[in-house]
């Protein structure tokens, strides 16, 4: 199984990510954005398209490596991964679906005033609010009007925090309530 952390920049995927995985046995995360670095390693490198996303092979890769771990291991994937583009995630759902793995897809989302002030607050990566994070809140908005709420469980995490959503995922994947606090977590 795969269970797909998506939502755009801020909205807590990969911290929420980390503290869903041991909440959740048997499940790894495995980080797509690796793949689309491996691609932009390539030399000379891929035409410039602005994100790996828009390379072909960057979405049937994520595919054939959930696939073939999923093969290796077992268990499940937990994958914090934004994806706005909806035939991009058409694409991925389904060459996962042709391999039967079931996907549970969440939203994470939260409003743009929190989403901005999150991303202006991050200094990772660097001391400048990130351009390219600030580029797609207004795609992600799009995405969530027209297609993407409808396609997952959105979880609001305006006011939660990665605990509390990691524990309501894992919740609605495992079908138990999970412990009442993220171990290690505040």
């Amino acid at each position: 199984m795969i269970v797909w952390l998506n939502g755009t920049h801020g909205a807590g995927k990969t911290t929420t990510g980390a503290l869903v995985q041991p909440l959740i046995p048997g499940s790894r995360v495995f980080d797509a954005e690796k793949v689309g670095e491996t691609l932009m390693d390539i030399t000379p490198g891929l035409p410039s398209l602005g994100n790996f996303q828009h390379w072909p092979p960057w979405r049937a890769l994520v595919v054939e490596t959930a696939r073939h771990v999923l093969d290796y291991t077992g268990g499940t994937l937990v994958i914090p991964m934004t994806v706005l583009v909806e035939q991009y995630w058409r694409e991925i759902s389904a060459g996962l679906a042709r391999h039967a793995i079931p996907v549970r897809h969440f939203v994470l989302h939260a409003d743009q005033n929190t989403l901005r002030g999150r991303i202006e607050g991050d200094t990772a990566l660097g001391p400048v609010p990130s351009p390219f994070r600030l580029q797609y809140l207004e795609p992600y908005a799009e995405a969530a009007r027209t297609w993407l709420h409808a396609e997952a469980e959105v979880v609001d995490t305006t006011h939660l925090t990665p605990s509390q959503a990691a524990l309501r995922i894992a919740a609605a994947v495992t079908g138990r309530d999970a412990p009442s606090r993220v171990s290690g977590a505040p």
